[in-house]
């Protein structure tokens, strides 16, 4: 490809019919029987994790130790050794006289290991722990492995089959904005850490796109335009614009209002002129949506919340023969233990709210889409009840540890210089669009600073800002914990040094740089090449590359981003190291170290794929 370049894929935004014929909802769906599921098992024969692999040596151990003690959990911290001695002492002591304490108990526990390739020494310090020193000629066995295999081949094997990952979810007829980023952003890396780890992954954007709102702009539109048919799109030429003229007008003119009000009732009564200014209304904001995350790399499929309205009569419904649903001043509400202000689902004027849309979202999420495992990656408050409501009707199980099982993925703000809500100088929110196209800018201007508009093409010059600059935006959130808050700095995230998107894709460019300035055929290398880790700073990297399916599985299982982009940083760090002290190009080990600047550069473009960033090859 010019330049040395990765594009971006292909994208798209599916939308879905947003009336589907309704199945028949039976009461089967309170018998759904809940599920343990043991990890699976996926084509690649996956290695699986180095914890979960001593794990395995250890329970073979603690058996054959302690055969009398049952439900030994082994308590492995990975590439480190044993930890069971203290606790096990504390269950065996007065009772098993072969032990005199936790120190011999983790003698016995390293004598009884099993023979295995992947230990080179173990001993026992302090009151029992047993330290493991993995094979070096086992790990590079795994690294070289993975080169000729794949990366796939190193993907964690986790409890679940279908997860839904409910993220994004802006509202129709309004712009993206900068509030909207964090929910986009995270929502994507932990679909695509479900899908590298073999989840079967539907991505729902639960747009916002029903509701009162939508007879404020349609009655707008047929007193601004009564020709708004044959007008086409000139009739909503600026979605933005038309939306704050319809909101002034509503508030300010009582008569436009109670007429906005009815075009309500007319459009959720089915009126055809109606529902077809409503579809139009939503292709035009659709259509917006999709340049951002076209730009960005997501994709998404959409189910917003006229595609569940249908279902939830006859939801409520069998909530209400279930004896959940009460009346309260005029409302029908369903009590939560423990809260004081019940979940309303149906209004005092008979209308349906978020939480009735969204308890049926969910009845169909695990009735009709079969999820295990319902991730919100969306600012919702009353979340909380709904899974609650949702376990008083026995469409979840009650214990933490089974599945189906809802998560939710609060997320702190986005904040200025000020430490405030990120917000332009006049006041208003931040357009995505504009943030993005400032970092493009900025990087643009950062590389012409370097003289790359005399060594590229226009085309590589334009490529490469877009993903360091798009690619910096998302790292630089992604990488702290996504319950703070965060100060949104351009200087910061586009520095070229220290812990930020720049730094990390321009040391992959190097190392990509290294294996090309060595002449070598990379991929023949790794068919008759053989990996060495003699020198210490060897050991550690390719120790730090074998971690990797553990901290993806991490992640996921705590549902943070972070943790993989502390990895990435790091990983970076051990290169470094190891690039200072052990000579490639010309050494008499160029051939291994060259496979271990490949194996590096290869888990570097996973993880970024995993944070949806795009790697560039040269810099």
């Amino acid at each position: 490809m010019s330049g040395g370049l990765i594009l971006p894929p292909t994208l798209s935004l599916s939308r879905l019919s947003h009336f589907p014929s309704l199945p028949s909802l039976s009461t089967d769906f309170l018998k759904k029987t809940t599920r343990r599921f043991v990890s699976t098992t996926n084509e690649h024969k996956n290695m699986g994790t180095l914890k979960k692999q001593l794990e395995k040596l250890f329970e073979v151990s603690l058996k054959e130790t302690v055969p009398d003690v049952v439900d030994v959990e082994p308590l492995v911290a990975a590439c480190a050794g044993n930890n069971n001695a203290m606790s096990l002492w504390s269950k065996i002591k007065g009772k098993d006289t072969r032990f005199k304490g936790p120190q011999p108990v983790g003698q016995t526990i390293m004598k009884n290991l099993p023979q295995s390739e992947m230990i080179e020494s173990c001993s026992v310090a302090g009151p029992g722990f047993v330290n493991i020193v993995l094979s070096k000629k086992w790990m590079a066995k795994c690294i070289q492995k993975m080169l000729v295999d794949g990366i796939g081949t190193w993907a964690p094997s986790i409890q679940v089959k279908r997860a839904v990952v409910d993220f994004s979810s802006p509202n129709i007829a309004k712009e993206m904005h900068v509030g909207h980023l964090r929910s986009t952003i995270i929502g994507d890396t932990i679909a695509r850490m479900l899908e590298f780890s073999n989840v079967e992954v539907l991505r729902r954007n639960h747009v916002g796109d029903w509701g009162t709102q939508f007879g404020m702009l349609i009655q707008y539109l047929f007193e601004e335009t009564p020709n708004w048919e044959e007008a086409g799109e000139s009739a909503i030429s600026d979605l933005q614009a038309f939306y704050r003229a319809s909101k002034a007008k509503f508030d300010e003119d009582p008569a436009f209002k109670a007429r906005a009000q009815q075009a309500v009732v007319r459009l959720q009564g089915g009126e055809s002129q109606f529902r077809t200014a409503w579809a139009r209304i939503c292709e035009i904001s659709r259509r917006e949506f999709q340049v951002i995350y076209q730009r960005l790399g997501i994709v998404l499929e959409e189910k917003g919340e006229s595609f569940y309205n249908p279902y939830i009569p006859r939801v409520l419904a069998m909530l209400n023969d279930q004896g959940l649903i009460e009346e309260s001043e005029g409302a029908r509400v369903i009590k939560i233990e423990g809260h004081n202000i019940p979940l309303i689902v149906v209004k005092s004027d008979g209308g349906y709210n978020y939480a009735s849309t969204d308890l049926a979202a969910l009845w169909y999420r695990l009735n009709e889409e079969k999820a295990d495992w319902i991730i919100y990656v969306t600012d919702v408050s009353q979340q909380q009840h709904f899974d609650m409501a949702a376990k008083r009707a026995g469409w979840l199980p009650s214990q933490a540890n089974l599945y189906p099982k809802t998560s939710h993925v609060p997320f702190g703000l986005v904040c200025g210089e000020d430490g405030k809500r990120f917000k332009t100088r006049s006041g208003d929110v931040v357009r995505l669009v504009e943030l993005l196209d400032e970092a493009k800018s900025r990087c643009k201007a950062a590389l012409v600073e370097r003289g790359k508009d005399a060594e590229w093409t226009a085309d590589e010059l334009e490529q490469t800002a877009e993903a360091v600059g798009y690619s910096a935006v998302k790292y630089a959130d992604l990488k702290n914990n996504r319950q703070t808050n965060y100060i949104f700095s351009f200087d910061q995230m586009l520095n070229d040094k220290g812990n930020t998107a720049v730094y990390l894709l321009y040391a992959h460019a190097r190392i990509c740089s290294i294996i090309r300035k060595s002449g070598e055929d990379i991929e023949a290398l790794k068919q008759t090449g053989e990996i060495v880790l003699d020198h210490d700073d060897e050991r550690a990297l390719g120790l730090h590359l074998l971690q990797f399916a553990e901290v993806v599985e991490e992640a996921l299982t705590n549902l943070l981003p972070s943790t993989l982009c502390e990895y990435l940083y790091n990983l970076s760090e051990y290169f470094t190291k190891f690039y200072s002290n052990c000579q490639v190009v010309g050494s008499a080990e160029q051939t291994s170290r060259l496979l271990l600047c490949e194996a590096t550069a290869v888990v570097m473009r996973k993880c970024f794929h995993l944070l949806g960033m795009i790697p560039v090859y040269k810099i």
